[in-house]
């Protein structure tokens, strides 16, 4: 069935976003006397809400007492600074303009929470007109629970053979199976190979124009 929802996840996806993330956390780790990671060592921490992030950076020194200090003194980190590393995959915003004007209707869910994604939704794609950009809310389930997944559908009003979820991690991949919908996995992210070899998706691809003809969507 032709697809008339693409829902994109957002970190690793449609944002390029790893590198402001470390530098804030690394900072923030060494202030307060914790190991620092490299880029390979954060890769596996993402994909969850923040707690379960800022668990994954502690490692063995993740207590809740630890989890809520680092996290909330890495927010303000990320929150105060430019994230001038932060920008859209190439070609990004030519597919989501080029779906929008072939009336496809366009969603991000995200365990990033809501006021960042707007953040950089407003400053870097502010002429697409997303159904629904649904962030973390920690009064409510965080994917891989389907929440999100299911509020943007209802919104959208299409049964679910007609959306498709688009991500770069094993999180997306659980997020669409429990939402009932298909998924495409993209490799430019930060996916590993539990994400390009599973069994689920409908498709792995390695550039934006791939996803035309996966979804038969004609580009022109």
């Amino acid at each position: 069935m032709a697809k008339k929802l693409c829902i994109f996840d957002f970190d690793g996806t449609l944002f390029d976003s790893i590198d402001d993330v470390i530098f804030c956390f690394n900072k923030v780790l060494k202030e307060y006397g914790f190991p620092t990671l490299t880029r390979d060592e954060y890769i596996p921490c993402l994909g969850g809400n923040i707690n379960d992030i800022v668990s994954k950076v502690l490692g063995k020194n993740s207590t809740p007492q630890n989890v809520e200090i680092i996290k909330d003194v890495y927010l303000d980190c990320y929150n105060s600074s430019k994230k001038e590393r932060t920008i859209p995959y190439p070609h990004s915003e030519e597919l989501l303009r080029n779906l929008q004007d072939k009336n496809i209707l366009l969603a991000i869910n995200s365990n990033r929470l809501n006021y960042s994604l707007n953040e950089f939704v407003e400053k870097y794609f502010s002429d697409i007109d997303f159904v629904l950009i649904e962030g973390h809310n920690v009064d409510y389930p965080s994917k891989p629970d389907s929440f999100g997944v299911n509020n943007i559908i209802d919104k959208a009003n299409v049964s679910l053979d007609e959306a498709v979820y688009i991500g770069d991690t094993i999180i997306d991949i659980r997020t669409a199976q429990n939402a009932g919908i298909d998924c495409v996995v993209v490799k430019w992210g930060y996916g590993q190979d539990n994400a390009f070899n599973h069994e689920y998706p409908i498709g792995v691809i390695e550039e934006f124009s791939q996803l035309y003809d996966l979804l038969d969507i004609n580009y022109f």
